[in-house]
């Protein structure tokens, strides 16, 4: 088949089943220390004999804007998705960005199917499902696209397929569980033998990397538990490319309270109650295990010629990284302006960005907080079972993944 292109950029049909993997939140050091365990011989002969090494996601470093960057192969500023959640000051309402409605660029996955290939997705989490499948067209039998979370709901007319518990062999997972991101590695593996997608997409949950960093025992047995899936997928002759949406890190203090700045506070504090509007663009469904408790974090203000001395005052808060006006974040990081506020804020590698105390439900954190979006947590790995035949884009990044799997491999 012919070269296939989106959004701009040019794919080549593979020549063997291809498989693209987001590792959720698998910052650099999870996989080595499992590979120091012992039990990562897989993820150990990939990252000797294929690739290895590592990219840069996309900011905010949140799952939903750099999964459908992964997917569209571009930023923010072109898909349109620019957090889990927004503030839209047309209609006066904080939306979360789930719906297919605010994707403004098609997917790779769309892209092949539409060409002829059979293509298959599955994501952890039900949030994901619609936005990364958008526009496949499943009567045509070459297209499945389900999430863990619902399996048991997937049908053809709406997933492809049906019967997906009998196929995996396991029961619906917990949402907050590493079972429910083993289910989208046991899926991918009976895809491959069964259905034999030409191109497949297979998204986890980092449930895990929010209670534990590497090395610890949790961790190590849950990359060994992928690492085995590997196997089983290199063994079905499969292209094979590895990646992550965002890393993790500890943001908390040293008896182990989460060490938040707390930002609607502040600015109820400077211009007036509720006078300004945080958003806090990692908020979802899923909160329990970060307390909707980020690295990034939006303002929206009334008065725009008021944002300089505003940010005068960020900078003097300690723990902050970054703050900047709109402008510079969207020409920095890619971002589309309608969709993040008049301010964008970034804290340090070790604190975390809230609202107010009172905003903030953390009964669900039985860790000490562990959480990402800002630029300490950009770096992830990339791996492969295949050599490089062609030299890497430089810079390279997450969402380069598709391209590399397709145009760079041996």
């Amino acid at each position: 088949m012919a070269d296939v292109t989106c959004n701009g950029r040019s794919y080549r049909f593979p020549k063997r089943p291809t498989v693209v993997i987001c590792l959720d939140g698998s910052e650099p050091g999870y996989i080595e220390a499992a590979i120091e365990a012992g039990v990562a011989p897989t993820f150990a002969r990939f990252m000797r004999e294929g690739l290895h090494t590592h990219a840069d996601s996309v900011i905010p470093s949140f799952t939903n804007p750099n999964n459908l960057s992964i997917i569209t192969g571009r930023p923010p500023a072109v898909h349109g998705i620019a957090g889990n959640f927004f503030y839209d000051p047309a209609t006066h309402t904080e939306v979360m960005m789930n719906d297919p409605k605010f994707m403004r660029a098609p997917t790779i996955l769309a892209a092949f199917h539409d060409a002829g290939g059979k293509v298959a997705m599955v994501t952890a989490k039900d949030k994901l499902r619609l936005l990364l499948s958008n526009k496949l067209n499943y009567a045509t039998g070459r297209a499945i696209a389900f999430s863990s979370e619902r399996a048991d709901q997937a049908t053809r007319a709406a997933n492809g397929i049906d019967g997906v518990l009998e196929l995996v062999g396991k029961p619906v997972p917990e949402v907050y569980s590493a079972d429910l991101s083993e289910f989208v590695f046991a899926a991918g593996v009976k895809l491959a033998e069964r259905f034999r997608p030409d191109l497949m997409y297979l998204s986890t949950t980092d449930y895990i990397q929010h209670k534990v960093g590497p090395g610890t025992a949790i961790a190590n047995s849950f990359y060994g538990m992928i690492d085995g899936y590997l196997a089983a997928l290199d063994r079905l002759g499969c292209t094979i490319v590895a990646t992550a949406d965002h890393g993790m890190n500890d943001k908390h203090t040293a008896d182990g309270a989460p060490d938040v700045i707390y930002l609607q506070t502040l600015f109820d504090e400077w211009l007036g109650k509720d006078v300004a509007r945080v958003i806090l663009p990692i908020t979802d469904p899923y909160v329990a295990h970060h307390g909707a408790l980020g690295g990034f974090a939006t303002v929206h203000v009334p008065d725009v010629a008021a944002v300089p001395g505003l940010l005068d005052r960020l900078w003097n808060i300690d723990g902050i990284e970054m703050a900047c006006a709109k402008d510079i974040a969207c020409q920095q990081f890619s971002l589309p302006p309608d969709r993040i506020g008049d301010i964008v804020v970034i804290s340090e590698r070790n604190k975390a960005l809230g609202t107010s105390p009172e905003r903030h439900d953390l009964s669900g954190l039985d860790e000490p907080l562990r959480s990402h979006g800002g630029l300490s947590e950009q770096r992830v790995p990339m791996i492969a079972n295949r050599r490089v035949a062609t030299p890497l884009p430089v810079p390279l990044r997450n969402f380069d993944v598709f391209e590399v799997a397709l145009n760079r491999l041996e």
